[in-house]
């Protein structure tokens, strides 16, 4: 295929109006920014007859689930996976699991192993522990973590199969001590009928999986309909429509984030190989939709990189979507200097950033917004992505600012311990009753003076 001319966006703070240019940027990668294909748009019209913004189809399909329950997610995967299922075939039988393992190849269970153990040491690792303060008169306060009994993973399952989220998922959770996994994926060739997805989750020991996709699962879910418990937690990644019924079920059940489109920022100086810079650019791009931005003080750098993408984004099988990806979401930003180099990269707070530069250790503590940071020329996102040992569910759309990527913590519910003897009470009673009469609350001051009258 012949060398492609990108027309991807670029911002040079030496002359731009950098803080418009990035807030429209931002707002791409929201989910305000309505991602949705056009065959997404078309579908939208096919099934409800008219053409309703994402948000109210997620309304209308959460609340059918709600109050129909089964059928409507059965009727809700003919119209929009265009698969006929039914109350017996939604979930994978176990002897189909047990297949998909059975026929897996040698070496892909070997690496499935291999990124289990990984996972499974970082997420014990900062596995929270019970705290326990001893005070006087034989007082004592305790924190005490408890894991969930049931979570729910989304799985993808549209344009390629991810068996790698079955496991920054699944182990995680495993790690922290839930009882009760349950994986959802849509009922397609890459989702729960693919069998590496399949073989996973059987080597994880995941027997609850269940072939359903979009708002219908995130509202089975988190609902419960027949034959399918309502769990504690929703977590994983998904389209638009996904993370708008994550949103909409939040406080019937909890959930990890309401993702955007995958992100990467690359901060690249004179050192950086253009070659290895635009691969991660690239990589990120092909998620379609996936955000690509490379920041960088050096121009020699920043045209390098440009030609490197048009010359290898030639060479990638998803190459028209790519470039559409490239072209609506990506950016390359000529910063006046590394100090705004860092500046921009912490406005952006993005869900990957991969500091590529040969002070790569020195620049982490300027840019404390990012879901996850790879430091150095050799450690790409997809190391990451796939076998690193943090999980790959990481907050997008600048929420990297408050937010954190999914660990064996989110699994936890933690609560607190009290326990006071007699001579403790009396010894703090007369901050109780104090505080009780400032706030003209008498029943709570009598509770504890008839324990020390």
């Amino acid at each position: 295929m012949a060398e492609i001319a990108l027309n991807i966006a670029r911002i040079d703070a030496r002359q731009d109006d950098v803080p418009a240019r990035l807030a429209e940027l931002r707002e791409k990668l929201s989910p305000r920014g309505n991602v949705v294909s056009e065959a997404g748009r078309r579908r939208t019209i096919e099934t409800f007859g008219e053409p309703l913004s994402p948000q109210q189809v997620v309304e209308r399909i959460c609340h059918e689930v709600q109050t129909e329950g089964l059928a409507a997610v059965l009727r809700y995967s003919e119209k929009l996976d265009g698969k006929q299922l039914t109350a017996e075939t939604i979930r994978v039988p176990q002897s189909e699991l047990e297949a998909a393992h059975a026929a897996a190849a040698p070496e892909f269970l070997e690496t499935l192993r291999k990124i289990r153990e990984n996972i499974w040491e970082f997420q014990t690792a900062i596995l929270h522990k019970d705290v326990q303060v001893d005070r006087p008169d034989g007082n004592f306060l305790r924190q005490r973590y408890l894991p969930l009994q049931r979570a729910g993973l989304c799985v993808p399952g549209g344009a390629a199969a991810y068996p790698s989220t079955v496991l920054m998922t699944a182990v995680p959770a495993l790690a922290a001590g839930v009882k009760e996994l349950v994986v959802v994926a849509p009922p397609t060739p890459f989702g729960s009928y693919n069998t590496d997805l399949l073989a996973t989750c059987h080597e994880l020991g995941v027997t609850e999986v269940y072939r359903m996709g979009g708002a219908q699962a995130v509202a089975a879910l988190a609902y419960g309909v027949e034959g399918i418990p309502q769990v504690d937690k929703i977590v994983g990644p998904g389209n638009l429509f996904v993370a708008l019924a994550k949103k909409h079920v939040y406080g019937e059940v909890d959930i990890d984030s309401i993702a955007g489109p995958s992100e990467v920022v690359v901060i690249a100086d004179e050192t950086t190989r253009a070659d290895y810079t635009a691969a991660d650019l690239l990589a990120q791009a092909e998620h379609a939709p996936g955000a690509s931005i490379l920041i960088t003080w050096s121009p020699a750098t920043l045209e390098a990189t440009y030609a490197e993408l048009n010359r290898q984004v030639a060479l990638l099988e998803r190459c028209e979507l790519t470039v559409q990806s490239l072209e609506a979401f990506g950016c390359l930003i000529l910063a006046e200097s590394q100090e705004q180099a860092c500046q921009l990269a912490n406005e952006i707070a993005p869900e990957h950033l991969h500091i590529a530069t040969d002070s790569a250790e020195t620049l982490l503590d300027k840019i404390p917004n990012a879901g996850a940071t790879f430091l150095g020329n050799y450690t790409p996102v997809a190391l990451g992505d796939y076998a690193a040992g943090p999980s790959h569910v990481l907050p997008t759309g600048g929420t990297a600012r408050w937010a954190s990527g999914l660990s064996a913590n989110d699994f936890l519910r933690s609560s607190s311990v009290i326990h006071y003897t007699d001579a403790g009470i009396q010894a703090i009673a007369p901050h109780v009753q104090r505080m009780a009469d400032k706030e003209g609350l008498t029943a709570h001051r009598r509770s504890v003076d008839i324990r020390v009258s």
